[in-house]
This record gives structure tokens, sequence and C-alpha cells, in this order.
């Protein structure tokens, strides 16, 4: 009987040991995930803005200094602006 209750306990304790070790590969995961997520945010307003003003259309500011330093300045304080989100990086 000894035998038996011995056995169960060990299942039980792999059991658990695997299942702890799950749960804390899922919770690295999610850390990546997020760090991922918040670096395609910061990378995809400078796309959309460069995207945008690269076209062969005239933009606001077009063949002006101001135009030029008002795309760079509002990729920057957007790019900072995503960057001071507490917890995302």
């Amino acid at each position: 009987m000894r035998d038996v209750v011995n056995a169960v306990m060990r299942r039980d304790l792999v059991t658990s040991i695997l299942e702890t070790n799950l749960t804390i590969q899922g919770n690295r995961l999610n850390l990546i995930a997020k760090k991922v997520t918040g670096w395609a945010a910061i990378i995809g307003v400078p796309t959309l803005i460069t995207g945008y003003f690269g076209m062969n259309v005239p933009y606001p500011g077009f063949g002006e200094k101001s135009g030029f330093a008002a795309s760079i300045a509002t990729i920057v304080l957007a790019g900072l602006v995503l960057y001071r989100r507490k917890d995302w990086l």
C-alpha cells in the first residue's frame, strides 16, 4: 500500500512541476508578445507618415523647409509618445 501512495505522490509532483513549467513559459511568451507589439506600434507611426509624405502628390508644406521639419517633428513626437507608455517596452 505504501508503494501505491508513493507512486501517486510522485505522479502528482511531476504533474505540478510540468504545469509550473508551462505557466512560466506562457508568461514569458506574453511578455515577448507585448514587447513585439510595442515595437511594431512605434515603427508603424514613422512608416505611416513617411508613406504619406512619400507619395508623388503635394502634401501640406510641400516645397518648404517648414513642411519637412514638421514631418520629422511629427515622426519623433509620435514615436516618443508611444515609447513613453508604461509596460510596453
